[in-house]
């Protein structure tokens, strides 16, 4: 079994029980009293979907990254996650919320749409210049949607409703979004896994890559539907929760042999311990209200997205 699969299973196994004595009020199941309601009913749940959210957000980061072949690549840098939030807020928007399916499967069509742009504006064959100027364009544009809707929403609940989904976080989620999220995060992964092997042959170049009977059209759907799926479901019950997918794979890969098909699980694992941890931190912080989880992994992101830039600029020097 790959070793980073051992390490970062084993440190989560060690995180989960962690996190669900942690918080504001650390609880101690012999002497707490109701316990086992504020475990089973508060606490676990919430660690779950951290668990499940964070697994999809560096599975994805890692597939684009053997993609596109970039260590910056990410699904929040490159328009997924912004076209997910531009479909949630379009539901709560448009009040399409009173199924608890409408708004994760608004932010599904987002995440898919954005993808499927970036293939159609960049495709394979435009290099990773354009790919990222079109993931750029893509995020630039479901922002403008999505702060045109924050300008004319209909009535202040449903602005405070938007604002809270793009900051990202995990209060209040129950076993309802778990089930709502869990199934998809674990069918788009299934959907990376099976993209590993071309991803393997892609490192090549993409004329070895089809030489050695890679279809790319299928592997680009596969990524579509994988990263759709991840990214739209985390986002879907989560929010924007940025920069995990960027963070992860790098975390991981002296790990293993560094192909992107023995990045995948690992890079799920990592993720899925990352927003696990980071939500336990922002419990326990004294602040007067909690910290949104998205805000608190962007201040973590951005200065290692940095030093990314700079060991990068220093290598090439």
């Amino acid at each position: 079994m790959n070793r980073a699969v051992l390490v970062m299973a084993a440190l989560l196994a060690i995180a989960l029980p962690l996190s669900l004595l942690a918080g504001r009020v650390w609880i101690d199941p012999a002497t707490t009293p109701n316990a086992a309601l504020i475990l089973g009913e508060l606490r676990l749940p919430r660690a779950v979907l951290a668990i499940v959210v964070g697994a999809g957000l560096g599975a994805a980061g890692a597939a684009m990254q053997g993609y596109l072949r970039n260590p910056l690549a990410d699904p929040g840098l490159f328009g997924i996650a912004p076209g997910a939030a531009l479909g949630a807020v379009t539901a709560l928007f448009f009040g399409f919320t009173a199924s608890a399916w409408l708004l994760p499967l608004f932010a599904l069509v987002g995440a898919g749409g954005a993808m499927a742009l970036l293939a159609v504006i960049a495709g394979r064959t435009g290099g990773i210049a354009l790919f990222t100027l079109a993931g750029l364009m893509v995020a630039s544009l479901a922002g403008a949607l999505t702060a045109l809707a924050i300008s004319m929403a209909p009535n202040a609940f449903a602005m405070s409703e938007i604002v809270l989904w793009l900051n990202g976080a995990l209060t209040d989620r129950s076993w309802r979004e778990v089930w709502l999220a869990g199934p998809m995060v674990l069918l788009g992964i299934v959907f990376l896994m099976r993209a590993g092997a071309g991803l393997d042959a892609l490192t090549l170049g993409e004329p070895v890559a089809r030489s050695l009977g890679v279809d790319t059209n299928r592997l680009l759907w596969l990524l579509i539907l994988g990263v759709g799926l991840t990214i739209g479901a985390g986002v879907a019950v989560a929010g924007i929760i940025g920069f995990v997918g960027l963070i992860v794979p790098h975390l991981v890969r002296p790990l293993t042999d560094r192909r992107p098909s023995q990045l995948i699980v690992p890079s799920a694992l990592a993720g899925a311990l990352l927003v696990l941890v980071a939500d336990s931190v922002v419990r326990i912080l004294p602040l007067v209200t909690e910290l949104r989880l998205g805000i608190a992994l962007s201040l973590l992101g951005a200065p290692f997205f940095l030093w990314l830039l700079l060991r990068m600029r220093k290598g090439l020097a």
